[in-house]
């Protein structure tokens, strides 16, 4: 008999622990599950595709007074991301403060930048300018601009060229400000 009361009071106490055991354990009830919210991301401007637009220009030459005109442009963006690769062609009509000095300039330019915020861009450009009065001139161009949307559809921009002599030895700064249209 003693060894059945030696095991009775065994199982009890084995019972009793594990019993205690699974009472300790915490009982929880989902009340929410994580679910990840919605953002609605902005898409921002989309510089990629073709745009025209007009601009105004001032031309300062080392040989030359300073002139003034008026242009117009066009050309193509590829956005990938956050940069841009493009390629522009102008050509502006000039003239000095006397009337005299009139002259046409075009040119062809490739442009490098950055989106930097979803309306604004930044970018380098380089490229070709001919002037197309007498005397006939060529010029490298090596600058830079920023460019601003202000609809869906519009955007401004301010640029600024030095153009280094490939003939004749006329070093020109040309400072733009303009208006894009983009389709």
């Amino acid at each position: 008999m003693k060894l059945f009361y030696t095991l009775a009071i065994a199982a009890l106490t084995a019972s009793a622990s594990a019993g205690a055991t699974h009472a300790a354990d915490m009982i929880t009830v989902p009340t929410s599950t994580p679910v990840e919210m919605p953002v609605a991301e902005s898409a921002g401007f989309d510089w990629s595709g073709f745009y025209a637009g007009v601009y105004g220009v001032v031309q300062n030459g080392e040989a030359s007074d300073t002139q003034y005109g008026l242009g117009v442009q066009a050309g193509v963006n590829a956005q990938f991301d956050y940069y841009l690769l493009g390629a522009e062609v102008a050509v502006h009509g000039l003239a000095g403060n006397d009337g005299a000095e009139e002259t046409t300039y075009g040119q062809i330019l490739g442009r490098a930048g950055l989106a930097v915020t979803d309306d604004v861009a930044v970018y380098a450009a380089g490229g070709y300018g001919l002037d197309l009065g007498a005397p006939e001139e060529d010029d490298m161009l090596f600058g830079g601009g920023v460019e601003m949307a202000i609809t869906d559809s519009v955007s401004v921009e301010a640029q600024y060229l030095r153009s280094f002599p490939l003939s004749g030895d006329n070093a020109k700064n040309q400072f733009t400000i303009g208006a894009n249209y983009h389709f």
